[in-house]
């Protein structure tokens, strides 16, 4: 109902009804004003989010080869028991850093010092003989001279003392036998590296029949990195200089790289027939111990220049759920996209982008957490600087 007809009403309706007239006129007023929650009009007069933005440029970088690898042990010492008996001791903190020969176990010596003691009286008893089997050898040949004694009594004699020597080199020998068993009661580290845990107890007989494995010991300073190639990216890497003892790079499986630089040590002479790769290795420092042996890495190596590549900042590459690398870039008329990219190496000026985005485009940088696609932005230049040496495309 209008307000001319309400008004024309009152010349005939009662005008106690007028309160009722006028909460009807309000309600009419109100409804031709526009509403105040309308998300249209909310939505015009918000205004666009600011976000930092980078321009997508192409620069020369270094061709960078990623191959996939795995880090392996410098050296790997299983400790063993060489004699049976009871641990007695363990010496040693589960997972430290231990010395070549710091003693590991301490296996029951009871027995080994009773065999010693065997075996050196067993010595002393051949050195007697041979002493006396001397002086005899001795006389004879004396009574010889005087033609008191045959040849034979002298050849008897002379036998004897050589039999007592070879006694007495016999005993010799199994009481350094004797002193070795010994010795092994005591078990030491062959090499110095990390320890693992012991794989036995106090109380628990080793050695019976078998060498049992007490511990294992991994030396992982330096460390070894064990990576593969394509027999076409090996040839790539040979003509473009390839060749030992050049610099390789550790990347992280969350991208990162290694602080340290590594060596390359070799690399195989043939071909893996069932995979038609390569197998090289190099060599990483691990002073901190922070590499562990069998981590998934990526080796990085760099052959030459590749120009015209596509850069943007590290900052710009968003990840999917599935792990996919996307980017949020700003149309001409200011409103986001979402764009999912094929993404190459990560350089010290940016990731390498194969495919998704030119030369000249516009990408946010920072800024996510209020951002959509479709959203209108207010796109303001990226105040971070890039860190790597990347020579501009002219």
């Amino acid at each position: 109902m209008s307000a001319s007809t309400i008004a024309c009403a009152m010349t005939w309706r009662d005008h106690r009804r007028l309160p009722l007239l006028a909460l009807l006129l309000g309600a009419a007023l109100a409804a031709c004003k526009p509403a105040a929650t309308d998300p249209a009009a909310t939505a015009a007069e918000t205004p666009p989010v600011e976000v930092s933005t980078a321009t997508v440029e192409a620069a020369t970088v270094p061709r960078l080869f990623d191959l996939p690898g795995r880090l392996t042990s410098t050296r790997v010492a299983e400790v063993r028991a060489q004699v049976s008996g009871i641990i007695r001791e363990r010496a040693f903190e589960e997972g430290s850093l231990v010395r070549k020969d710091d003693v590991l176990f301490r296996i029951d010596p009871a027995v080994y010092k009773a065999e010693v003691d065997a075996r050196a009286a067993a010595l002393a008893r051949a050195e007697a003989t041979r002493v006396q089997a001397l002086r005899q050898s001795e006389r004879t040949e004396t009574l010889l001279e005087r033609q008191a004694a045959s040849t034979a009594q002298h050849d008897i004699a002379t036998a004897t003392l050589r039999q007592a020597e070879a006694d007495v080199a016999s005993a010799k020998a199994q009481l350094d036998r004797a002193r070795i068993d010994l010795d092994y009661a005591t078990v030491r580290a062959p090499i110095a590296g990390r320890i693992g845990r012991a794989l036995v107890t106090e109380g628990a007989l080793v050695g019976q029949g078998e060498a049992t494995k007490l511990a294992v010991i991994q030396q992982v300073d330096p460390i070894y990195a064990d990576f593969n190639a394509s027999a076409s990216d090996f040839s790539l890497l040979t003509d473009r200089g390839h060749t030992e003892g050049s610099e390789v790079r550790l990347v992280h499986p969350d991208g990162s790289l290694h602080p340290d630089a590594g060596t390359l040590l070799f690399s195989d002479v043939s071909v893996d027939p069932g995979t038609g790769q390569v197998s090289l290795r190099g060599a990483f420092a691990n002073p901190r111990l922070s590499l562990l042996p069998g981590t998934y890495v990526r080796i990085r190596l760099a052959r030459g220049v590749l120009p015209g590549a596509v850069i943007v900042p590290a900052q710009a590459i968003q990840r999917s759920s599935a792990g996919e690398a996307q980017a949020f870039v700003v149309g001409a008329d200011r409103t986001l996209a979402l764009r999912p990219l094929r993404t190459g190496a990560l350089t010290e000026a940016g990731w390498i982008v194969e495919e998704g985005l030119k030369a000249g485009e516009t990408v946010v940088v920072e800024g996510f957490q209020r951002i959509q696609p479709g959203m209108a932005v207010s796109p303001l230049p990226w105040k971070g600087a890039r860190t790597a040496a990347a020579s501009r495309q002219p």
